[in-house]
C-alpha cells in the first residue's frame, strides 16, 4: 500500500517540510527495534536520499542499526563522501556491499519467463540475489530510499532495482544489464513497464514478500533558476507507489524536443563522474535526441578510468565501445565477456551505433586511451574555454560565432529525446 503520495511538476518540497513528512510516515509504521536503511551511494547524491537518511537517523536513533548504501558494482563510499551526503550520521552505522561475496539468493526467475518478456532475445533464468544483511539481519523494517528518474537498464530507476541491483550480486546484475541492453535502450528509457522491471517485479512478488521493505521515493527536478528541488515524495511498499513516482518523473525529468540536435555539450561534475561507467550517462540519456551525423561533446574534468571495477575497466579497454552486433559477437566468441555481461551491456550503452560522433574531453586520461576505446578526443582546457559551463545555460545556446549547441549540466537528472524517435 501507499503510505504517502504527493507531487506535481510545479511542486516544491522544502527540507523542513520533507523532515515532517518523513517523520509522519514513520509514525504510521509504528515502533521498530531494528531498522535497515538502503540509500544510494554518492553517484546518486542529487537524489536527496542523503538528507532523508539523516532524518531517519534523527527519527529512529539507536533503532537504526544498519545503513547499507546500494552500491551495485560501484566503489565503496569514502569517509569524505559519507560526511557530505549523510551529515551527522555516525560512520559506524555504514556497511559496505560486496557484490561478489556478501549474497544470498532468494529465488530464481524461470528462463521461460525471462525469454517471454524479452521477446526471445535472452533465455536464461535470473537469480534474485540480495545482500545477506537483508535476509539475515533480523530487521523489522527495511527502508529503501532513492530517486525515480529515467534509466538505461530498467527504464525508470529505483523501487526494487535498489534491492536486486543496488544490493544484488554479480550474476543478477550482469544478466539484468544485458537483458536491458539487447532489448534496446530506446525501447526502455523513460518507461516504467519494461522487461527488466517485469523480472524484478516477479522476484519481488514471488521471493521477497517476507522482507519488511518500504520504499521512500523522490522525484527531483530543477526550478527556473536551475536549482535542484524535490517535486515529489512517494512512500509505500508496492508497485503502485513506484508507478506514481514514475509518472511524475516522466513529466519532470523527460525533455521532449521538436527537432533532433546537431551538437550536444554535456558537463560531468568531477565530484560525481570519474569513470565512463558513470559518465556515459551523457551518451545514453541524449542518444534519442541527437541527429544522425551529429556530435556529443563530453566535458569530463574528473575522468580517470573507464570502469570502477578493475575487471570491467580492463574489458572496456580490450573491446572498446562498438556497435551492438559487434558486442554480441564478442560475447559469443570470448569467455571473459560472456562471464561479465554487465560489461558487455555497458559497451552497448556507450555506443552511438556509428550514428553520431562522441568526443570525450578527459581530465585524467590520455588521447591514446580515449581513442583506444573508439571515442573521439579533444583537449579539455581548450574545450572548457569554448564551452564554459559557468556561462552556458541548460538547453539551447548560441555561441559568439553563431554555432548553436544544446547544453546539459548534469545528464543524471533527465532524459532527452526527439519526439519522432521516442514515439517510434
Amino acid at each position: 500500500m501507499t503510505f504517502y503520495s504527493r507531487g506535481n511538476e510545479n511542486d516544491v518540497i522544502g527540507f523542513e517540510e520533507l523532515r515532517q513528512l518523513i517523520f509522519s510516515a514513520m509514525d504510521k509504521l509504528g515502533d521498530k527495534k531494528r531498522v535497515l536503511a538502503l540509500p544510494p551511494d554518492f553517484t546518486r547524491y542529487h537524489s536527496q536520499a542523503g538528507i532523508i537518511t539523516t532524518y531517519l537517523y534523527e527519527y529512529y536513533k539507536n533503532s537504526l542499526t544498519d545503513i547499507l548504501p546500494a552500491l551495485g558494482t560501484h566503489s565503496a563510499m569514502t569517509d569524505k563522501q559519507l560526511d557530505i551526503m549523510f551529515k551527522g550520521v555516525p560512520h559506524n552505522l555504514f556497511r559496505v556491499h560486496d557484490w561478489k561475496n556478501d549474497l544470498t539468493t532468494l529465488g530464481e526467475v524461470p528462463g521461460e519467463f525471462v525469454s517471454e518478456v524479452s521477446e526471445g532475445k535472452v533465455n536464461y533464468s535470473w537469480p534474485a540475489q540480495v545482500n545477506k544483511l537483508l535476509a539475515e539481519g533480523r530487521h523489522d523494517l527495511i527502508l529503501s530510499i532513492g530517486q525515480v528518474v529515467p534509466h538505461e537498464v530498467v527504464g525508470m530507476a529505483n523501487y526494487n532495482k535498489n534491492i536486486f541491483v543496488g544490493t544484488g550480486g554479480k550474476e543478477g546484475i550482469n544478466k539484468s544489464h544485458f537483458l536491458g541492453a539487447v532489448y534496446g535502450m530506446e525501447r526502455m528509457m523513460g518507461r516504467a513497464d519494461t522487461p527488466v522491471r517485469k523480472v524484478l517485479n516477479y522476484a519481488s512478488d514471488n521471493f521477497a514478500k517476507h522482507l519488511p521493505i518500504v520504499y521512500i521515493l523522490t522525484v527531483v527536478g530543477k526550478d527556473e533558476k536551475g536549482k535542484l528541488v524535490i517535486r515529489g515524495l512517494f512512500i509505500g511498499d508496492d508497485n503502485t507507489t513506484f508507478e506514481q513516482a514514475a509518472a511524475l518523473s516522466l513529466k519532470v525529468n523527460f525533455e521532449m524536443l521538436d527537432k533532433p540536435l546537431k551538437k550536444v555539450v554535456v558537463y560531468l561534475d568531477p565530484s560525481e563522474f570519474k569513470s565512463t561507467w558513470l559518465g556515459n550517462k551523457s551518451v545514453y540519456r541524449t542518444r534519442m535526441a541527437i541527429d544522425d551525423g551529429g556530435e556529443l561533446i563530453v566535458l569530463a574534468p574528473g575522468l580517470k578510468e573507464f570502469g570502477e571495477d578493475k575487471t570491467i575497466d580492463s574489458l572496456i579497454r580490450k573491446y572498446g565501445y562498438v556497435t551492438t552486433p559487434e558486442v554480441l559477437k564478442f560475447v559469443e566468441e570470448n569467455e571473459d565477456l560472456k562471464n561479465n555481461l554487465s560489461a558487455a551491456a555497458h559497451l552497448i550503452h556507450g555506443s552511438s551505433e556509428n550514428r553520431f560522433k562522441i568526443t570525450y574531453c578527459p581530465g585524467n586520461l590520455t588521447k591514446e586511451e580515449i581513442e583506444s576505446v573508439n571515442f573521439g578526443y579533444a583537449d579539455l582546457n581548450s574545450m572548457m574555454k569554448r564551452y564554459d559551463p559557468e556561462k552556458l545555460k541548460d538547453g539551447y545556446n548560441t555561441m559568439p560565432d553563431g554555432e548553436e549547441i544544446f547544453y546539459i549540466s548534469n545528464p543524471a537528472l533527465g532524459l532527452w529525446a526527439f519526439k519522432e524517435r521516442f514515439n517510434n
